[in-house]
């Protein structure tokens, strides 16, 4: 793909959800879970507002990388951190999370924490690459889906 411009990166609105939404099935190692749909979405960006980002296309419509940030008031996390693949490589991930961390350090958040799927070691190496750190030996997660739906 010709990339004459760099995406433009933009906050996260809910009127971004279905771009969001098309972008996580094509994207490599990313799950559309339930709990991603319009409403689920909106709720996070409204409790989390101007802290998750897209990028926007030169040319042409949609989105092609997405960095979404919230907090609980004292750990920030980041979440569906992706790019796609054809715009890979120009540093819009690394763009798109420093301004994430950025928002999320300027509301008082001093540390953040990120999930990725245990599969995705393209991921891992990239978080890796920027200076996070894989702390499976100290920290076990539980998890506990509270409906019938086990793509929660």
């Amino acid at each position: 793909m010709n990339h004459q411009s760099m995406p433009d990166i933009q906050p996260m609105t809910p009127d971004d959800h279905a771009d969001f939404a098309a972008m996580m099935l094509r994207t490599p190692g990313v799950v559309l879970r339930t709990a991603d749909g319009y409403a689920a979405t909106q709720r996070y960006l409204e409790r989390n507002p101007g802290l998750s980002f897209v990028a926007r296309p030169a040319e042409g419509t949609g989105i092609v990388g997405c960095a979404m940030a919230g907090h609980d008031g004292r750990r920030g996390y980041l979440q569906h951190v992706m790019v796609d693949p054809d715009y890979r490589h120009l540093g819009l991930a690394r763009m798109m999370v420093e301004r994430c961390l950025a928002a999320l350090l300027d509301a008082g958040i001093e540390k953040v924490h990120l999930d990725t799927l245990a599969d995705n070691h393209q991921a891992h190496r990239f978080w890796q690459h920027l200076g996070w750190a894989d702390r499976r030996d100290e920290i076990v997660k539980f998890s506990r889906v509270l409906v019938e739906d086990d793509n929660a």
